[in-house]
């Protein structure tokens, strides 16, 4: 009979241990140093190596050479504690599991006092020590604490909280860790070459995902497939079926789908995966899983190489470029939703219903008005091409006749049906030339009502507006002067003012969308609150919304734009807050 890969390949020497160098490199400082204590926990999850090293530890101390921390292998105490061996007399390994008893305890405690047969030190390795019944402790308490020079104790456990605290604080406690994919595929592919069996290199993501950390557990799993593998070694397509994971292709095309909006492509793969015998909670796992190596390639590009996302190299590259496609915001509401579903699906007697029901949440993000819904929305309208942004964006409820039409090119309202636009002054666009008017209806939304401001006297140079009797817009506010600068005049900040801005709201718009279309979008339901001196307070009513527009990025694209309009240099604050309610200058720009 063969032995186990992970009994065949056990550690015989510290240096043999993989994955635990903070536990190893501190046991081997001290072996050489001779500071060798009477008792020692060891406490980690199941299959890391804590067993395995107390028997190496018991080997070190008790070999000819020792306290060493390399054992020479030829002597007695070397052979018989080898992972082969046939043990020792001096070392006895106690199971906790089926001898915790108090009656257990106190033969250990009477043994302990003979002398060594032939070796240094009487060791006893204890096994599943949070097992041991209160009394056992009590039993063993005194023997722990004044121990005899040739005694040494070495608890291992999985769960150190439940040793006794008296037991554990007259200790040197070390706790080991699970193992990362990255060491663990190394012991695999050593042990696979030293079988001489070719295994696939996308099969080791799956064994390493199904040992969960363990060395023993994923080592079992590789001994499962080793003994069913043909000719051709272990292939992909053989062990996706014994291990019962999911298929990268299916999960593929159910990420592809929700990145195209495709549902038909979706439910026709969850129909697939039904029909060939997958367990949805399985797949709803696994999915869950590949959204997070895609936030993962959203955030770090490079994760592949920093074993950050464990794949195959084709595989890597299909997955960085649906992240790129679908984007961080996407991906987080995605895995979200997923891990809500599997902590519905907990028990389920319709799991496939529960499955077709998630997918349809992450295919309709506008059915959400929560934080991750409105990012995943924005997020879709920057990656949208430049033309249909241009165009107007997402689809406009009908305007009944007669009403302003407003467009994302130009902010400007069209009556329906038109009407003759009277002729303004020839000076070039500048920063008062529009009229107050029509800035008011054509900047969503509109601000409160503001006093009326003193009349500034016109330069005799400039022709007033002709006045338009016929438009419905003028009827809508007040008449206020209308002042245009001269093509030679540059306009200076000092005179600015919040409704000065809101006046060339638009003509701002323009200039932000040549520098940024995200930028420009975003503006779209935000308001001028406060203007003091260069400084631009610029409020928006969506909290997220405002904190992206707070970034470097697009302060610097608003503030590049009042620079182009205005003239000057400005500096842009973005705040949370209703911009109707925002106080308003009175003093005319």
């Amino acid at each position: 009979m063969a032995l186990a890969l992970y009994r065949k390949y056990r550690p015989a020497t510290f240096s043999e241990v993989v994955g635990q160098e903070h536990v190893t490199d501190p046991l081997r400082v001290a072996l050489s140093a001779g500071r060798v204590n009477h008792a020692y926990l060891f406490s980690g999850p199941r299959g890391c190596g804590k067993t395995s090293s107390a028997r190496i530890l018991a080997r070190s101390l008790n070999c000819v050479k020792g306290p060493t921390p390399d054992p020479c292998g030829e002597c007695n105490s070397c052979i018989g504690l080898a992972p082969n061996g046939t043990g020792s007399v001096d070392v006895v390994e106690l199971d906790a599991a089926s001898h915790g008893g108090v009656e257990d305890a106190r033969d250990l405690r009477d043994k302990a006092f003979y002398a060594p047969a032939e070796a240094k030190y009487r060791v006893f390795i204890i096994d599943e020590a949070h097992m041991v019944t209160t009394q056992g402790f009590n039993a063993l308490l005194k023997i722990v604490e004044e121990p005899p020079d040739h005694l040494i104790f070495i608890f291992a456990t999985t769960e150190p909280d439940k040793v006794l605290p008296t037991i554990r604080s007259r200790t040197h406690h070390y706790p080991f860790r699970l193992i990362p994919p990255g060491v663990m595929r190394g012991l695999l592919e050593r042990n696979c070459a030293a079988e001489g069996v070719t295994v696939e290199p996308a099969v080791f993501p799956l064994v390493i995902r199904a040992g969960g950390g363990s060395a023993r557990d994923t080592q079992s799993v590789m001994d499962q497939l080793l003994a069913g593998a043909g000719p051709e070694g272990v292939t992909y397509e053989r062990a996706i079926s014994l291990l019962g994971v999911t298929d990268a292709a299916l999960i593929n095309d159910v990420v592809d789908g929700l990145a195209a909006g495709d549902g038909a492509s979706v439910f026709s793969t969850i129909d697939r995966l039904v029909e060939a015998g997958h367990d949805p909670r399985r797949f709803a796992s696994d999915l869950l899983d590949r959204l997070r190596d895609l936030v993962l390639l959203c955030a770090v590009p490079d994760a592949g190489d920093r074993n950050l996302v464990s794949a195959p190299a084709d595989e890597l590259a299909t997955m960085s470029a649906q992240a790129e496609r679908i984007g961080p915001a996407t991906l987080t509401r995605y895995a979200e939703i997923v891990h809500a579903g599997l902590v519905e699906m907990r028990g389920a007697t319709a799991p496939r219903l529960l499955l077709e029901l998630l997918c349809s949440r992450m295919l309709l993000p506008s059915v959400s008005q929560s934080e991750a819904a409105l990012l995943q929305r924005l997020e879709q309208l920057e990656r949208r091409p430049p033309a249909t942004i241009a165009q107007g964006g997402d689809p406009a409820t009908p305007a009944p006749p007669g009403a302003p039409v407003f467009t994302r090119r130009s902010q400007q309202p069209t009556a329906a049906p038109p009407v003759a636009a009277a002729p303004v002054a020839a000076a070039p666009v500048a920063a008062v030339a529009a009229a107050p008017v029509v800035a008011a209806v054509a900047t969503p939304p509109a601000p409160a009502p503001v006093p009326a401001a003193a009349p500034v006297p016109a330069p005799a140079a400039v022709q007033p507006p002709v006045a338009q009797p016929s438009a419905p817009v003028v009827a809508a506010a007040p008449a206020a002067p209308l002042v245009a600068a001269e093509p030679s005049t540059p306009v200076t900040t000092g005179g600015m003012d919040a409704m000065a801005v809101r006046r060339i709201w638009s003509e701002l718009l323009a200039a932000v969308r040549s520098t940024s279309r995200s930028t420009e979008a975003m503006l779209t339901n935000a308001m001028v609150s406060e203007v003091d001196g260069n400084v631009v307070t610029i409020a928006h009513t969506s909290a997220p919304l405002a904190r992206r527009l707070a970034e470097a990025r697009n302060t610097e694209a608003i503030a590049t734009a009042l620079a182009t309009v205005l003239g000057g240099t400005w500096q842009v604050r973005c705040i949370h807050g209703t911009p109707g309610a925002t106080s308003q200058a009175t003093t005319p720009a």
